[in-house]
């Protein structure tokens, strides 16, 4: 059972990898400044994507006893500790959870333009995905 959630977590994970790569070429700056529909849509691919890591990482970390984190961030470092994912992947994922809670408690604060640039970054997700998955068996 445990493995079909995982897999199941992990399609979606890919799945929003591919929508956020087609917001990033469809939807340029100017347009999600103007339209709040897309800045919601911007801020909740990225939430559910961050998401998504999230619990993959921490559903690895607890199928695989790799220890007891007590924050989303160190499920991602217990990772890296335990040789799945290197270092570098390790700061940019957790930079990735900062977002994330910025963007559940501080979501008015949040400037347009830097989530935007998040667009960039997708390919982090993309590296966390063929980390992880001769993990999972």
């Amino acid at each position: 059972m445990a493995k079909e959630v995982l897999l199941e977590r992990i399609r979606r994970l890919e799945e929003n990898i591919k929508e956020l790569s087609l917001f990033r070429e469809k939807v340029k700056l100017e347009e999600v400044r103007a339209d709040k529909i897309r800045e919601w849509a911007l801020r909740y691919g990225l939430l559910e994507t961050i998401q998504a890591v999230i619990d993959i990482a921490c559903h690895l970390v607890s199928l695989n006893n790799l220890g007891s984190p007590a924050t989303y961030s160190e499920c991602i470092t217990l990772l890296e500790k335990n040789g799945y994912i290197d270092s570098n992947l390790t700061q940019r994922l957790v930079s990735m959870v900062g977002l994330r809670n910025l963007l559940i408690h501080e979501y008015a604060t949040i400037d347009v333009e830097a989530l935007y640039r998040c667009l960039s970054e997708i390919e982090d997700f993309v590296d966390f995905v063929h980390a992880i998955q001769p993990y999972i068996g």
